[in-house]
């Protein structure tokens, strides 16, 4: 962060001359610096070379492949960097002191120690120094290498790094709500003394409600500050902002420079975006080859970050299926289940232990990760002879963490007590064992033996591996179709690597035809499926919490990032208009755009809110035509009940198509087969269309044409006037008798009928006489 302050300075010294420790100490393994500039990108290449060498042999295969055409490229630039470096490091000229513009000598000795670079050693005020000869002692010759305004910024930006780190210290270690507000606190005073990365994390906090009041004005001002700067995450959040329009007058030509501009700083959520654009063709022509270049990249990382245990579960919540059916499971435990089961644990339930093992093992499902209590409950599986706990003990103990020490042997005991009892998770540990020597010689053949035990029983991380070593052709002949067949079988578990596996596959044409449509479909499921993916749950419990606000921005991000579950979480909470950071005019416009969206990648809801919108002209003008076209898609390829009854009203009152009152039937009918749902409202709408029907034909048939053409001497006999006159003979005789019958049953006069005594009032309540 020091260095990216002083950036701009070519001649800044104190850049040159920092200790490697502090260069690199913010920076991830494998990144280098070099005269002052940090060169992620190194860092980047390094990790995919290495998750290659790890796992994945297969771009070692493709000489052609981008990312080692990068890398390799990028290796020229910091070989050439570095050789100017050398050759540029001797011209420090010291400022002031009893040597002014003469060279600094490197190195030199200084109370018998030799310095390679400016130190600040033997003085109080921290003032950066050097030698112009050897021996400072013998001739008391030096200088400054940096000037008094140098030294200021530098000792302010220190500040404002320990200020920073504190922070980070709260943040990382404390869980409670609280105190990641004290942390934040502490970022904010550490981005108003200018620190790059405290900037990032309060700019963010602020567009997002994250432990600080949400503001989009302030996070905009920070995100042209950052970009100034030149930081990606700044040019990414800045890209977002007009993509959407929040703060900011909607500007997809600007979203789509900025977006560029942070994925060249190698900014992994805009080469997402930019994946999803191109493979979308939002505001770019569609393009499948520049979508696999940006996928592939921001997969590759992904791939490299997945552990043996498999990362955290993404937990992709609907909320329209939520609200349209609130008995339906949005597969999140209850606290009173979650709390049945630690009943049941805590009894000694194996079985209950081992669930709850895993659940917090992977967290998801409304359970944090925590790998103590994962641990804990897997001992007490473990110590009742459950072969479950024991693998998953040593896929722990394989693995390590801050709580499990990382250790091969005990791994290795867990894993074979395991497969000694027939378990595949074990079984797929001792390969794994095998096949990288990890406790035990490397031995191909028993590593193959186990991953097929393991596949056998379905177990998804035997699949892989048994497909990874027929990819490979390790311990076995190598053979395409069956790495194909095996990725395959670990995809339908879910596994990432699976999918990863595949869309190299597809993208590169081994095994299969080349497929770049397929390679970007498996790449973006991996991509979705990296860390920023719990953003998502992040924005459904703001939702939950009523922060509507937090909650659509969040939703808007992750749409742009192209998760579908999040357009069509924004688009529900925009048609809702829960929203007040997003203008009324503009609610019912933008939740068409993310319906949209979300219905192009097959959300049926989101497709038959396309068909409401413009039935009824909400966001855009009324279009019955666009509405049909809409419901008949949801209808064929969805198979959709309400779409097809949609389609029958509209067949029956002639809108957007010709009036057809036998279709109408036809699509209520399937409307009624398609969802048991869908009868009662059927029902009552065939019993409208018959009337309707039934009054139709009425209007259509003239009477007295009918009447006239009828002959009654054809139609009777040539006596039809005598049957007549003796039906109304008999029908006038009926009519009399009946008549006489009701005479008969008329009552008598009141004064013929019996006395009946009444009953009067009582004796004090009558009149006197």
């Amino acid at each position: 962060s020091l260095l990216d302050e002083e950036g701009n300075q070519d001649e800044s010294l104190d850049s040159k001359t920092l200790s490697a420790e502090d260069q690199v100490k913010d920076h991830s393994t494998g990144t280098r610096v070099v005269a002052g500039q940090i060169f992620l990108e190194s860092g980047k290449s390094d990790s995919q070379s290495e998750d290659e060498e790890n796992f994945h042999s297969q771009e070692e295969e493709k000489e052609n492949s981008l990312e080692e055409l990068n890398s390799l490229e990028m290796s020229n630039l910091l070989n050439k960097d570095l050789e100017e470096a050398e050759i540029q490091s001797p011209v420090l000229t010291a400022i002031g002191g009893t040597a002014d513009g003469e060279p600094c000598h490197f190195p030199f000795l200084f109370m018998d120690k030799e310095y390679a670079e400016c130190t600040a050693d033997g003085r109080e005020d921290g003032r950066l120094w050097c030698a112009t000869t050897y021996d400072y002692k013998k001739d008391q010759k030096w200088g400054f290498c940096e000037s008094e305004e140098q030294s200021n910024k530098r000792r302010q930006m220190q500040e404002a790094e320990d200020v920073y780190q504190i922070g980070m210290k709260i943040l990382n270690e404390s869980s409670k709500k609280a105190q990641k507000k004290v942390a934040y606190q502490y970022l904010l005073k550490a981005a108003d003394m200018n620190h790059t990365k405290a900037m990032e994390k309060v700019s963010y906090a602020l567009l997002f409600g994250d432990y600080l009041k949400q503001n989009i004005q302030s996070s905009k001002e920070l995100f042209e500050k950052l970009t100034e700067e030149g930081s990606p995450k700044g040019q990414m959040a800045l890209g977002f902002l007009y993509a959407s329009g929040l703060g900011v007058n909607s500007s997809q030509a600007k979203a789509l420079v900025y977006y560029t501009f942070g994925a060249l700083g190698g900014n992994l959520i805009a080469h997402m975006i930019l994946g999803y654009r191109y493979w979308a063709g939002i505001g770019v022509l569609q393009s499948c080859e520049s979508a696999l270049t940006h996928y592939r990249l921001v997969a590759n990382h992904v791939a490299s970050d997945i552990s043996l245990t498999g990362g955290t579960v993404v937990q992709r919540i609907r909320l329209p299926d939520e609200v349209e059916n609130p008995g339906m499971a949005s597969g999140m435990l209850e606290e009173d289940l979650i709390q049945y089961y630690q009943f049941l644990a805590e009894k000694g339930d194996v079985q209950a232990q081992v669930g709850l093992g895993q659940l917090h093992l992977h967290g998801g499902r409304g359970v944090e990760q925590n790998h103590q209590r994962a641990f804990e409950y897997f001992n007490q599986a473990a110590n009742a002879g459950n072969s479950h706990a024991m693998a998953f003990l040593g896929k722990m103990y394989s693995e390590g963490s801050d709580v499990v020490p990382q250790s091969n042997e005990t791994a290795l005991q867990y894993f074979k007590k395991a497969a000694d009892m027939g378990n595949p998770v074990g079984q797929s540990g001792l390969g794994m064992a095998y096949l990288y020597g990890r406790g035990v010689p490397v031995n191909y053949e028993l590593a193959l033996k186990f991953f097929q035990k393991a596949a056998e029983q379905g177990w998804v991380d035997g699949q892989l591996q048994l497909g990874s070593m027929y990819y490979n052709g390790i311990g076995v002949k190598r053979d395409y179709k069956q790495a194909l067949k095996y990725f395959n079988l670990a995809s339908q578990g879910g596994h990432i690597l699976a999918f990863y596996n595949l869309a190299q596959m597809h993208a590169t044409g081994t095994g299969v035809m080349r497929s770049c449509h397929t390679a970007v479909e498996l790449f973006k499921n991996v991509c979705e499926r990296g860390r920023w993916s719990e953003r998502l749950m992040t924005a459904y419990n703001s939702y939950k919490d009523g922060d509507s606000n937090s909650a659509v921005v969040q939703y808007l991000l992750l749409a742009e990032q192209g998760y579908e579950v999040a357009q069509s979480n924004a688009a529900f909470i925009l048609d809702q208009k829960e929203a007040s950071i997003v203008g009324e005019n503009e609610t019912y416009p933008r939740a068409l755009l993310h319906w949209n969206r979300a219905a192009s990648q097959g959300y049926t809801v989101a497709r038959i809110k396309l068909g409401d919108y413009h039935f009824y002209g909400f966001g855009t003008d009324v279009d019955y035509e666009t509405a049909f076209i809409h419901y008949r898609l949801a209808s064929e390829q969805q198979h959709s009940a309400q779409a097809m009854f949609n389609l029958g009203y509209m067949h029956e009152k002639g809108l957007g198509i010709k009036q057809d009152i036998h279709l109408a039937k036809r699509f209520y009918d399937m409307a009624a087969e398609a969802s048991p749902d869908a009868q009662v409202p059927v029902f009552l709408a065939l019993c409208k269309l018959g009337v309707i029907y039934s009054l139709q034909y009425v209007r259509e048939i003239n009477i007295r044409e009918i009447i006239s053409h009828i002959d009654m001497d054809q139609l009777l006999g040539p006596e039809w006037d005598l049957y007549l006159m003796t039906i109304i003979a008999l029908l006038l005789g009926t009519i009399i008798a009946y008549r006489q019958r009701q005479h008969q049953a008329i009552p008598r006069p009141a004064g013929l009928r019996p006395a009946v005594p009444q009953q009067g009032p009582p004796p004090e309540h009558q009149p006197p006489q």
